[in-house]
């Protein structure tokens, strides 16, 4: 059973005003197979959570470790970390111009695997993924992301991971600004490949309105970089109704 682990870490970044510590001693084990909510206000350490976990070059990890099936994942490359099976479905997704969808998701597959898809296969699979996504066929000859709406930028990242298959995927705010219709079928696709792959998902956001159709197995309260507190799917239930002040306000006492 596929591991991923997260003990003691701690990670800042540099600011104008010097460095800034963002992540202050986070322990956290997802097991393939489940699905980790991770709630709390704006600057709590969520997103840097996500990005350390991938590799992002803006952070740097002061102490503790990250390992994949006890491999260390912080002495991977960001390449290395894919084929690893790590997966970050981005906030805020960027344009690749010149790069076609088609293009862009057979290369990624293809530097994974070690080899490249049967072409047959492989075409079967996107048109399939795609329809299931409700995404027109048009969109795999567009260029990566370039003039695609929030909820298609969202449709295209889930797209990646249902073709992709890894082994934990990151999924950072992937409801922010989604109707109600996209994000239920954002949500279903994240749902589509926990059921075929037995993918491990740690799901990154404010509301619980996503967690109504991807139901978590375990959710964690991000406070000032640390977690605040842990529980079961009822932890977010009673987000819903008390908000995020009381954490806020032991927080600051503390």
């Amino acid at each position: 059973m596929a591991v991923l682990e997260i003990r003691d870490l701690h990670v800042s970044v540099e600011t104008d005003q010097g460095t800034k510590p963002i992540l202050r001693g986070v322990d956290l084990t997802i097991n393939k197979g489940e699905t980790h909510a991770i709630m709390g206000p704006n600057g709590s350490g969520k997103s840097t959570l996500a990005y350390t976990i991938a590799g992002h070059p803006k952070y740097t990890v002061d102490s503790g470790s990250i390992t994949l099936d006890g491999q260390d994942v912080l002495a991977m490359s960001v390449d290395e970390r894919a084929r690893a099976g790590l997966f970050l479905a981005m906030q805020y997704p960027v344009e690749i111009p010149g790069v076609t969808v088609t293009n862009f998701l057979r290369t990624a597959k293809t530097a994974i695997d070690g080899e490249a898809p049967p072409i047959r296969s492989w075409i079967k699979d996107v048109r399939s993924s795609m329809k299931d996504l409700r995404m027109d066929a048009t969109f795999a000859e567009r260029n990566v992301n370039e003039g695609f709406s929030g909820g298609e930028k969202k449709r295209h990242e889930i797209l990646q991971l249902e073709l992709l298959k890894p082994t934990f995927a990151v999924l950072d705010e992937t409801d922010s600004g989604l109707d109600v219709d996209a994000l239920k079928i954002v949500s279903e696709g994240v749902n589509r490949a926990k059921e075929n792959t037995n993918l491990g998902v740690l799901l990154i956001t404010h509301y619980t309105r996503i967690l109504r159709y991807i139901r978590p197995d375990f959710v964690h309260v991000f406070v000032n970089g640390r977690i605040a507190e842990q529980g079961g799917p009822e932890l977010a239930d009673r987000l819903e109704n008390e908000g995020y002040d009381r954490f806020l306000i032991d927080g600051a006492a503390v």
